[in-house]
């Protein structure tokens, strides 16, 4: 599965001289095999081809080409009991406070179902030359991705 780049945490460089749109690779692959789109689904973002002439499967996961959001339905929790909603948005809720002030699992559950209702509709993931900053100082790698 490939996936485009994305502005997330501080870089030497920008992320414009490594952005590669995967509709360009995709065009590309096409010109030399023949790639018929498939229904698979792993709920996730990939979107998938059969390259028929070696029987494999590849995934496109294009945030910045193709924003995905309106049927993302993923959560990112950290080690930390951070619960991010969004990958490209800043918003977490505190899960560790609540699983620690109940025994049952009440006040956690809580959190969690206000947590999902502030889930955003989008990201504001842009990259080119006159947005040299990322859209998020956090890098994937800290949120898990």
């Amino acid at each position: 599965t490939l996936i485009e780049v994305m502005p997330l945490g501080e870089i030497d460089g920008q992320r414009i001289d490594q952005f590669l749109p995967l509709s360009l690779v995709r065009a590309r692959l096409g010109a030399r095999y023949t790639l018929e789109d498939l229904e698979d689904r792993t709920g996730g973002p990939a979107r998938y081809v059969r390259v028929r002439e070696t029987g494999g499967r590849l995934g496109f996961i294009t945030p910045m080409t193709h924003n995905f959001c309106e049927s993302c339905n993923r959560v990112r929790l950290t080690c930390t009991g951070q619960l991010f909603m969004c990958l490209g948005q800043e918003d977490a809720a505190d899960l560790r406070a609540p699983a620690r002030a109940s025994q049952d699992d009440a006040l956690l559950r809580q959190a969690i179902v206000h947590a999902i209702a502030r889930k955003p509709k989008g990201h504001d993931f842009i990259i080119d030359r006159r947005h040299a900053r990322p859209a998020l100082s956090r890098h994937m790698s800290v949120t898990g991705g």
